[in-house]
């Protein structure tokens, strides 16, 4: 039997007896093991996430990194001076894009408050039709 089977994490013997151990010795080691015992079956894929995760990170940061680093040189005077105009190009029209998506959200929140004033407002008519019908007149409400 290889010494991985022996430390599966389920309740065999050698897991309870190095719980107990570790209880008496120190009793975080022995609560420790505990939880290796109950969760250990999800430690496997706990781990694979927890990596991608921070693989995804790094390789952002990777990413970003690049794009505020100052431009190197490639000693070829004529293609530093495309490749610096074709990035000042390139990060206008970010700009640009930045700016219109600004506006279409601006656009869009306008959008979402008058469509629920004239939800609002046909409410307060339905409600002020309803109670009159009900109990005679009721006083008018006015909208700002």
């Amino acid at each position: 039997m290889n010494q991985s089977a022996l430390l599966r994490p389920d309740w065999t013997p050698a897991t309870i007896a190095l719980m107990i151990l570790g209880f008496v010795v120190f009793w975080p080691l022995g609560l420790a093991m505990l939880a290796y015992i109950i969760f250990g079956e999800r430690l496997r894929g706990f781990k694979r996430d927890a990596n991608s995760a921070a693989d995804g990170f790094f390789a952002g940061c990777r990413r970003s990194h690049g794009r505020y680093r100052p431009h190197f040189s490639t000693g070829n005077v004529a293609f530093d001076d495309w490749r610096k105009a074709e990035l000042d190009r390139l990060e206008e029209e970010r700009r640009k894009l930045d700016e219109m998506r600004e506006e279409f959200d601006s656009y869009v929140r306008e959008l979402r408050r008058a469509k629920d004033q004239e939800e609002f407002d046909r409410f307060m008519r339905d409600r002020k039709n309803a109670k009159r019908d009900d109990n005679g007149p009721v006083p008018e409400y006015q909208t700002p």
